[in-house]
C-alpha cells in the first residue's frame, strides 16, 4: 500500500499539485520544486502545468457554482463577499480589459494569480478565448518572475 502512495506522490505530483492551489499557486510551487532538488526548468515547466489546470473549470463552472450558493441563506454572505473582493481588485482588467487580466496574472503578488485572474474574467464576462490566452501568458511571466528570483536566491547560497 505504501509503494503505491509513495510512486504516486512523486515530487513532480506535489510540485503540480502545489501549484494548482489557490492562494499559492505558481508562486510557491517553483520554490518548492526547486527545493526538492529539481532542475529549475523541469520545476518552472511543471509548476506551470499544475497552476493552469483550474482555469477553464473556473472560467466554464464557476459562474453556475456562485449562483447556486447565492441562493442558500448560509454561503450567501460569503459569495457576495468573494466576488466584491474580486471586483476590487480588477481594477486593472476593468480598465485595460485582456490587457489589464494579463497583467493581473503576470504580477506575483499575494492576491494575484490564475485563481483570482479567472474569478475576474468570469465576473467581467471576458469570454474564453480571449481569458485563457491572457491567463495563460501572464502565468508565463509571472513563473519567469518567480523562476529568476528563486533560481538566484538559491544560487547566491551555493557554496
Amino acid at each position: 500500500m505504501f509503494e503505491i502512495i509513495k510512486a504516486v506522490l512523486t515530487n513532480e505530483f506535489k510540485v503540480m499539485f502545489t501549484a494548482a492551489l489557490p492562494i499559492i499557486e505558481i508562486k510557491g510551487a517553483i520554490p518548492l520544486g526547486l527545493s526538492m532538488g529539481m532542475n529549475p526548468w523541469h520545476a518552472l515547466l511543471i509548476s506551470l502545468i499544475g497552476s493552469m489546470i483550474p482555469v477553464p473549470f473556473i472560467l466554464f463552472g464557476i459562474r453556475p457554482i456562485l449562483n447556486l450558493l447565492k441562493k442558500t441563506a448560509f454561503f450567501n454572505r460569503l459569495t457576495v463577499h468573494i466576488e466584491t473582493k474580486t471586483l476590487n481588485k480588477s481594477h486593472r482588467i476593468q480598465k485595460y480589459g485582456v490587457w489589464g487580466l494579463f497583467l493581473f496574472v503576470a504580477i506575483p503578488l499575494p492576491g494575484t494569480g490564475v485563481w483570482t485572474g479567472s474569478l475576474a474574467a468570469v465576473l467581467l464576462d471576458i469570454r474564453f478565448k480571449w481569458a485563457f490566452p491572457a491567463i495563460l501568458i501572464g502565468n508565463f511571466v509571472a513563473g519567469i518572475i518567480i523562476f529568476s528570483l528563486s533560481n538566484g536566491v538559491i544560487n547566491l547560497f551555493k557554496f
